[in-house]
């Protein structure tokens, strides 16, 4: 079940590879993310002395569950994958000059998994082609749409 989505990521990148990973959470964050207030619009994961940690992401804490502690609501949070998904990312964005991007937040099992991708920036002329062919698509649903009801009218 997702969480939240960042749709901006998909319009940014073409994603070449997805990896879940878990997230170190403290327990006013979990509350805050059940509660639906997390954004992964600005938020990025990076390398970071052999550790993945996501940077950016957007937790606004409830009033309700943080009144003895004082939240820092964009702090840095440790991703928990493998020994060897991290070497291979490693190699991957230091080599090849990929970006992590986080994709989606989402429960498995009863925790919170972050979804990333591996990806490569686009150009202004790729964003271009990527929303002519999204209304394209849209334009031809919408006329096969029209077509059939005339068909099944007839």
């Amino acid at each position: 079940m997702s969480i939240v989505e960042n749709r901006k990521a998909t319009h940014d990148y073409f994603i070449e590879d997805r990896f879940e990973a878990g997230l170190v959470l403290e327990g006013w964050e979990v509350k805050a993310i059940r509660a639906g207030h997390v954004q992964l619009k600005e938020s990025y994961v990076i390398v970071r002395d052999g550790a993945m940690w996501i940077m950016g992401m957007h937790i606004s804490p409830l009033p309700t569950a943080s009144t003895h502690i004082h939240p820092e609501s964009t702090r840095t949070r440790k991703l928990l994958l493998k020994a060897e998904e991290i070497s291979k990312l490693i190699g991957k964005v230091e080599q090849r000059g990929y970006a992590l991007v986080p994709l989606n937040l989402h429960y498995k099992g009863g925790r919170v998994k972050l979804d990333f991708g591996l990806g490569r920036g686009k150009k202004l002329h790729d964003k271009r082609d990527t929303e002519r062919d999204k209304d394209w698509a849209r334009e031809k649903e919408r006329v096969m749409k029209h077509d059939t009801r005339k068909r099944v009218g007839s």
